[in-house]
């Protein structure tokens, strides 16, 4: 896969999401992938095999990680280990998210 020196997130907007992915992949190097996430009435996602860092790019609400609430807006980044829980709730319906899963 070329990896484009600019993503942006109207460069993904577009592409409609691949069948059973909760989010569209911007680029994967093997060691670090990169996705678009957008959840829309509630975020369905189960914990994943590596760890991951969420850019907020538009939107607020609450992420929850285990047993902690954390309020987040646009320019938050949010880090979830792998293997936790985690999810967003009470979030606005702008909500969109660069997640980037680094690690074994």
């Amino acid at each position: 896969m070329t990896i484009r020196t600019r993503l942006r997130v109207a460069d993904l907007a577009t592409i409609p999401l691949p069948a059973g992915r909760l989010s569209k992949l911007a680029f994967d190097t093997g060691e670090v992938e990169l996705r678009l996430y957008a959840p829309a009435a509630a975020d369905t996602q189960v914990p994943h095999d590596r760890d991951e860092l969420y850019f907020v790019v538009h939107g607020s609400g609450t992420f929850v990680r285990e047993n902690e609430r954390t309020a987040f807006a646009p320019g938050d980044v949010l880090f979830a280990a792998a293997g936790e829980a985690h999810r967003f709730v009470e979030f606005s319906s702008d909500l969109t998210l660069w997640v980037l899963f680094y690690g074994p």
